[in-house]
């Protein structure tokens, strides 16, 4: 049976890491820049004059930054980065979704993935982005979960997948969704970093309920999210009402078990005064009978949530993506819980960039 390693990270972990990644510019909070630029010697406005070169004009060379004096450049140059993410694969499906496969070092063979999803009436304009290269969980309906977890991204890593997909795309997202391959509360700290570089508004001025933080059931992760308040929307990967088929298809249910779960999430929505929101694969003869309908909706009416559905998109263990017939009759089983619920569908499929299916391979 398979063991769940505990791997989130220590305060004393989080400092030796930002310690060692100190050259690299991007991924800084400005308080981090600010003590950068002090420790060379400078006044902290050049701080603010890198923050807005970086994230405002999206500047990629320290020559781009006419604001600070030509002898500044060039020591800034000497003992820092600015490192832009390389582009391995860029695929495109014919519903408009485009995903991007990414190098974490350059000639370092450890790739990860972003999706850039549009929604048809070119409204909402979501990146769904990754924060671990592979990931330290193995649930059963994923891809990425079939791959070796090769490490933690960095700051820099997590907030220039969105800063290149928009220079390709030549648009602006309108939401961040970190989704992607990882489990984004065993890279706590990073994740929170660069989410209030999105969130701030003299950076990339993304609404805090415009950046979901979707976690598999990282209990202690989310606890932490509500002692910080972070700002930012909770997502939970549910995928089954009952701990025993939990279990069968989320190797975290050997680690938190649900009710533990669901005590964190009432604890979201009592002290933090927000919805969450449920993730629900669905996957027919799995956690789709009447029975787990039932259970769904008693969740749902103990704390204030909307459910996203997915219709599973891999076939893994002889499983089969749902008929639309039976998410409808689903649907109509949630229907007493009385609460929001979208069936996300799989946009992105036939590029493998639909829930479920990211996993770089070269």
């Amino acid at each position: 049976m398979n063991q769940v390693a505990d791997f989130t990270i220590s305060d004393a972990d989080a400092l030796n890491e930002q310690i060692q990644s100190s050259t690299f510019i991007k991924g800084k909070t400005i308080r981090e820049l600010e003590d950068l630029i002090k420790s060379f010697g400078e006044k902290p406005f050049r701080a603010k004059q890198i923050y807005n070169g970086l994230y405002v004009n999206r500047y990629e060379t320290w020559d781009q930054f006419t604001t600070l004096g030509k002898d500044l450049r060039k020591f800034l140059s000497e003992r820092t980065v600015i490192s832009s993410l390389q582009v391995q694969k860029h695929l495109k499906s014919s519903d408009g979704t485009q995903k991007f496969t990414f190098e974490s070092e350059l000639g370092s063979g450890k790739e990860f993935e972003s999706v850039w999803i549009p929604s048809g009436d070119g409204g909402r304009k979501t990146i769904c982005i990754s924060s671990q290269v592979g990931c330290t969980l193995n649930c059963k309906f994923c891809a990425t979960a079939k791959l070796p977890f090769q490490g933690n991204l960095k700051a820099h890593e997590i907030v220039d997948q969105i800063l290149q997909v928009e220079k390709i795309v030549g648009d602006r997202a309108t939401n961040v969704v970190f989704m992607g391959m990882g489990e984004p509360m065993h890279n706590y700290f990073n994740v929170m970093r660069a989410a209030e570089i999105l969130h701030d508004p003299e950076a990339l001025n993304l609404g805090a309920k415009r950046i979901t933080i979707s976690t598999s059931g990282v209990v202690n992760g989310i606890r932490r999210f509500i002692e910080n308040r972070e700002p930012y929307t909770l997502a939970i990967s549910l995928n089954h009402p009952d701990p025993a088929g939990r279990k069968e298809i989320m190797d975290i249910e050997e680690k938190f078990s649900l009710p533990e779960l669901l005590g964190a999430a009432k604890d979201f929505t009592r002290i933090l005064k927000r919805r969450i929101t449920f993730e629900y694969v669905m996957i027919p003869e799995v956690n789709m009978s009447p029975e787990d309908a039932r259970k769904l909706v008693k969740i749902a009416r103990q704390l204030d949530c909307k459910i996203n559905v997915i219709p599973l998109n891999t076939e893994f263990f002889g499983w089969r993506r749902p008929t639309e017939k039976e998410v409808d009759s689903f649907l109509r089983l949630l229907e007493p819980a009385e609460v929001p619920i979208l069936n996300r569908r799989s946009p992105g499929k036939d590029i493998n960039g639909a829930c479920g299916m990211l996993a770089s391979k070269s």
